[in-house]
């Protein structure tokens, strides 16, 4: 018995995908959920017998219905907690969903994600703090974890990323697992590193493709092995790429980065040091500071988020929980930032 999660990308929104994947469920003896993501493409979590899973995975890829599938990305993994039902996930009620999974079909076919938006300022780092997974699934009956699926799907990542260098932005971080959340169950904790583990994977080549520079932000030390040798070959092999820069902060906490800088200055015995020079201690020495931090699901505090570095940084807070915040939230941040005038103490 497995689990897997299966992102089904093409046209697979608003023409009855998911009632289709959830009736063969049904048929074959599988349980989990389907639901629409918000960069148009589909997260599957299936559980069972791994050669049923594989025969949705063949039928999925036949294009069933009117559906057209272009890529089908799959992590397949233990089980940690089972479900008893296949359940369709959706966006609100049944007419908000049905809305939202329409225009997505609608603006695949017109393809108006890619007229060329203006905006009054970009700004050159944009950080986020991802909040809402838990509650995201607890609102619609589901376990943690799918919120965590949901959240850290590489399509949704996939397009926000795509979204931030399109519009010009430079660098995008964003707080993965803080030092706090070791505090989580462990099948919780389980289920975030086994997700960031495939999405490394997959990101690798998403990488390359788009000339991304990949950088993790945290302590090294307590992360899972597997999951450090794939981040460590990863920051390698897109050292080279300048122009967009991708920081995953892991085990990282704005508390612990500064005793840890303030450690090490003590370790090299200097009696005496100015910002500039303290800047090179951080996890962040060659990055420069947020220019716009956003948080969503309407928490309105940092947590500690890169206290040093965010003393100037435009502050956005989201009503909208993670695993809903796509590239029209995106946009409209940054079109707030450029609304705002930053003075940096002046006048």
């Amino acid at each position: 018995m497995k689990e897997a999660r299966i992102e089904v990308k093409g046209r697979v929104q608003g023409i009855h995908f998911r009632k289709q994947i959830r009736q063969y469920a049904l048929e074959s003896g599988l349980v989990g959920s389907v639901m629409n993501l918000a960069g148009g493409s589909v997260l599957i979590v299936a559980q069972g017998e791994k050669s049923k899973i594989n025969n949705m995975i063949d039928w999925v890829m036949d294009n069933p219905g009117f559906s057209k599938v272009e890529n089908v990305d799959i992590n397949w993994s233990d089980i940690d907690k089972g479900v008893d039902d296949f359940k369709i996930v959706r966006e609100g009620n049944f007419v908000s969903d049905k809305v939202k999974s329409v225009g997505r079909l609608f603006r695949r076919i017109l393809r108006l994600d890619n007229i060329q938006e203006k905006f009054e300022l970009i700004p050159k780092h944009v950080a986020i703090i991802p909040d809402g997974n838990r509650r995201w699934a607890k609102f619609r009956g589901l376990e943690p974890q799918f919120g965590h699926y949901r959240a850290g799907s590489y399509s949704n990542i996939e397009s926000l990323l795509k979204k931030a260098k399109d519009i010009g932005v430079g660098y995008v971080s964003i707080w993965g697992f803080s030092t706090e959340n070791w505090k989580r169950s462990d099948g919780e904790r389980k289920a975030i590193f086994d997700l960031l583990a495939g999405g490394v994977e997959r990101f690798i080549k998403f990488a390359h493709e788009n000339k991304m520079r990949f950088r993790h932000i945290g302590r090294k030390d307590r992360l899972p092995s597997d999951l450090l040798k794939k981040l460590n070959r990863l920051e390698k092999e897109t050292e080279k790429y300048k122009e967009f820069n991708v920081l995953l902060c892991l085990d990282y906490g704005g508390r612990d980065e500064l005793l840890r800088a303030v450690n090490n200055i003590l370790k090299e015995k200097i009696n005496k040091i100015d910002e500039k020079d303290f800047l090179k201690y951080l996890d962040t020495k060659d990055i420069p500071d947020p220019d716009l931090i956003i948080r969503t699901s309407g928490e309105n505090r940092l947590s500690g988020f890169m206290p040093f570095q965010s003393v100037y940084a435009e502050l956005y807070f989201s009503e909208v929980y993670f695993p809903d915040f796509g590239v029209k939230e995106l946009s409209e941040a940054i079109r707030e930032y450029g609304r705002r005038q930053r003075r940096f103490g002046g006048s």
